[in-house]
């Protein structure tokens, strides 16, 4: 960073990534502040610059050696060590040269991170938040990939929950033969392809071949309703407001029935008594509503929304991008799983292609689809403009 960047940020305030001192803090500050950077995006604390106004005072050599020396100290014992950069930057002001001390906080790969006392922090804006809902805390390991929500058991579930036949089909498919034939029992079965762990179902045990599973899980279900006009305030509806329910496949199944009977067919020079062509790509619409079921972030207790307007179509997904994947991620296929066992699943009971695949392949059939990636609203949204009506 040069002199002239510093100042650039510094005359646009404190934010989420930027924090003004115009000394050091105590310890303990310094440690929450370190580890609500290293648990949200990251980040950077300018050192000798006053709170608030971003008056530059600057830090005498010493201050700076002994600032440099207690950081270190903090970030290694954070739990786990956060490993951070400083530099020193010379600024010329009113024939003086003041010195602010940069401390560069990386986003972190291995959250939770807590401090020596054992508190998680986060960033809220320019202010920083302690963490103690056990599903925030949870979404933080699984950002790290330490922590899976689909593999976790689901308490108060048994093998009494499961539909043995959509179990049997499906192992069946998968291997060729049944679980009897593979010399296996079926208990012996579930536990081999994680749907039962330590007695319990798994939750993607539970989505997949669950009797019931919004009798456990209520929020993981699809909720659709197509308006009349383009704004979700509307209160006239073209259908009725629908919960769907049922297992990941038979979710799916009401998702796309319900977009093919709300949508349009349009005549493309076939007889005027055919059905035509379904107003935008069904591939696509699979695609994007699996990804919707299969990648979303299931530590979020809410639904998928499928929603339908006169210019639009919305498909929104509880969870921001996992990790660091971005957008252009997605589009070009490069993928990071959230849900490794349901995308295993899928592959045998979905038209899922899988791998990061989907969303490219629905962009190929539906170039002028729209990804939002909600990092504040913590979902991602598609948006899929329908043809003017002529």
């Amino acid at each position: 960073m040069n002199a002239i960047e510093l100042l650039d940020i510094i005359s646009t305030g404190e934010t989420s990534k930027v924090q003004f001192k115009e000394e050091l803090p105590h310890r303990d500050s310094v440690a929450q502040e370190i580890v609500a950077m290293s648990n949200s995006l990251g980040g950077v604390i300018l050192i000798g610059v006053k709170n608030v106004t971003g008056e530059i005072t600057g830090l005498t050599s010493e201050q700076i050696e002994e600032y440099d020396r207690v950081i270190s100290q903090v970030a290694d014992n954070l739990k786990p060590p956060v490993y951070l950069a400083t530099e020193v930057i010379r600024i010329e002001q009113e024939g003086s040269y003041r010195n602010v001390l940069i401390v560069h906080i990386q986003e972190g790969i291995n959250k939770p991170y807590k401090t020596a006392k054992g508190e998680i922090y986060v960033k809220q804006g320019s202010n920083k938040r302690l963490l103690t809902d056990n599903a925030e805390i949870m979404r933080l390991f699984q950002h790290s990939g330490n922590l899976l929500a689909d593999e976790m058991e689901v308490h108060g579930t048994s093998i009494d929950d499961i539909d043995e036949k959509i179990f049997s089909e499906y192992f069946k498919k998968e291997f060729g033969k049944t679980y009897e034939e593979r010399g296996l029992s079926y208990e012996q079965a579930l536990r081999a392809k994680r749907v039962l762990r330590n007695n319990q179902l798994t939750l993607a045990g539970l989505l997949f071949f669950g009797k019931d599973p919004q009798a456990v899980k209520p929020a993981f279900t699809i909720k659709a309703v197509s308006f009349f006009g383009n704004d979700i305030e509307a209160k006239d509806y073209k259908s009725k407001p629908s919960d769907f329910t049922g297992t990941i496949p038979e979710l799916f199944n009401h998702g796309i029935s319900f977009l093919k009977e709300n949508l349009a067919f349009l005549q493309s020079g076939e007889s005027f008594n055919s059905k035509g062509q379904l107003e935008v790509s069904p591939i696509a619409l699979e695609e994007l509503l699996q990804n919707a079921l299969v990648h979303r972030d299931y530590f979020k207790n809410s639904p998928i929304r499928l929603l339908i307007f006169d210019n639009r179509i919305e498909i929104i997904s509880p969870g921001k991008l996992p990790n660091s994947l971005t957008v252009d991620d997605i589009k070009f296929g490069n993928p990071v799983i959230r849900n490794n066992q349901l995308v295993a699943f899928s592959t045998h009971t979905l038209p899922f292609s899988g791998l990061g695949s989907g969303v490219k392949r629905a962009l190929a059939e539906q170039p002028n689809i729209e990804l939002i990636n909600d990092t504040e609203g913590e979902q991602f949204k598609v948006i899929i403009p329908r043809p003017e009506k002529k």
